[in-house]
């Protein structure tokens, strides 16, 4: 029975294998930030948190001409992007809302480590600088924001 049990809850998720991240650009545009580790992700998607998953609402996705290999991959999520094909623009975010950005496999064999944010987030951001949900040395979740460097450096010790 046991068994059972492992198999069915098991089988629910999609292994993590790449980091996503926000940024802006020096004029102010939404920037979508992924580190891949070390298989591919093909798309990403931003939706509205509802806290519950009959209640997320997907404002944006994107599917890349080709699947993103190992690295640190950029693009603007506000407009049309070179390589990416987009359900459409996230132009009309609402201040009230909270949004999460994550990257996913067509076949929902990888999927990446999401992350939060609300408009005063993405307002406090910086070019150069990147928001992502990091694994902290006590197994804790936290939203952090650094340099572009150090994320390439740091998001996939531990996707």
């Amino acid at each position: 029975m046991a068994g059972a049990a492992l198999a069915a809850t098991s089988g629910c998720t999609v292994p993590v294998d790449a980091v996503a991240g926000i940024s802006v650009t020096g004029d102010g545009h939404l920037l979508g930030v992924m580190a891949v580790c070390g298989h591919r992700i093909d798309g990403a998607t931003l939706y509205v948190d509802g806290g519950d998953v009959n209640k997320t609402a997907t404002v944006a996705s994107w599917t890349a001409d080709r699947s993103l290999g190992p690295g640190l991959t950029t693009w603007t999520l506000d407009s049309p992007a070179a390589g990416w094909t987009a359900t459409s623009s996230p132009a009309h975010l609402s201040a009230q809302a909270t949004y999460v950005f994550y990257g996913w496999t067509e076949d929902h064999s990888w999927s990446s480590r999401e992350v939060s944010f609300t408009l005063a987030d993405r307002d406090r951001l910086t070019p150069g600088r990147v928001r992502y949900d990091s694994v902290q040395d006590n197994g804790d979740d936290q939203e952090i924001t650094v340099s572009i460097a150090e994320f390439t450096s740091r998001a996939c010790r531990n996707p």
